[in-house]
């Protein structure tokens, strides 16, 4: 059976709703079943930077300590669903399932590019970091753990200069939106990097807005939720998944929380 990691963190959010990512997560958790998840304790305290660049770093250094602790309790047999919060909970995992899968690919599925770092980064917050994490040394555990060659950003649809800077230097691979209307082109381009596994994180405001309300960072002109599982399932069918993420569900409200629920079990289906 598939495990869940509930992770309900806000600190590494830009977004004036990033509180909203508690609520999100916890009515993710609501309809998973209990005896297959754990949840992480999230600190209530923002947290303080300690020099990084990265604001709310302590916070954050700590919640990433509890993900790595949680899925080393999960075991390994199979592999295990982290639900965010913030972008930021994919950090940890991808480290994780890194060390497990030497060979191992990440899919990162996301409106923006998330490649900034503290020097570049127009915010401080570590989502906008997040995918930065994995393929460089940041301060935070875990990082650095994934060559860009083996990463393909998709769906995304805003970049900063200093991110595509990165994406031609580290030779990170790229889909758009169109790109992914082939349901195996996923597939092809993971394959293409020789990984022998792969992990999918899959922010959901790599999703149309019009199929899904509660996004505290929405961009217009994303997937369609065919697009997104059809491309996650021929992906699925060619390489073993290793682990996976999801993670930027802000509703406006608990009871609001309702009216996405479909579209994102679909997801979590996809995944799990």
């Amino acid at each position: 059976m598939t495990r869940f990691v509930v992770v309900p963190q806000w600190q590494g959010s830009p977004s004036s709703r990033a509180m909203q990512f508690i609520d999100g997560a916890e009515a993710i958790a609501g309809d998973l079943p209990r005896s297959a998840t754990t949840r992480v304790d999230v600190p209530v305290e923002a947290g303080e930077a300690l020099g990084t660049g990265i604001h709310r770093f302590s916070a954050l250094t700590r919640i990433a300590e509890a993900i790595r602790a949680a899925l080393t309790d999960a075991g390994a047999d199979q592999p295990a669903v982290v639900v965010g919060g913030d972008c930021g909970v994919a950090v940890p995992a991808i480290a994780q399932a890194a060390a497990q899968h030497p060979g191992l690919a990440v899919v990162w599925l996301d409106a923006h590019a998330d490649l900034n770092s503290p020097a570049s980064s127009p915010s401080g917050a570590f989502a906008g970091m997040a995918l930065r994490a994995v393929v460089d040394e940041l301060a935070l555990p875990g990082s650095g753990a994934v060559p860009g060659e083996r990463i393909v950003l998709a769906g995304a649809r805003e970049f900063d200069d200093a991110e595509a800077a990165v994406i031609a230097e580290r030779g990170l691979r790229t889909l758009t939106v169109d790109d992914l209307g082939s349901p195996g082109a996923l597939a092809d381009a993971v394959a293409a990097t020789g990984a022998s596994a792969v992990y999918v994180h899959v922010d959901l405001d790599v999703l149309d807005p019009a199929v899904i309300t509660g996004l505290a960072l929405p961009l217009p002109f994303g997937l369609a939720l065919s697009q997104l599982t059809d491309a996650i399932g021929a992906l699925r069918a060619r390489l073993p998944l290793a682990g996976a993420s999801i993670s930027g569900f802000a509703p406006s409200s608990p009871a609001a929380a309702v009216d996405d629920l479909g579209t994102i079990l679909r997801v979590v289906g996809a995944l799990a």
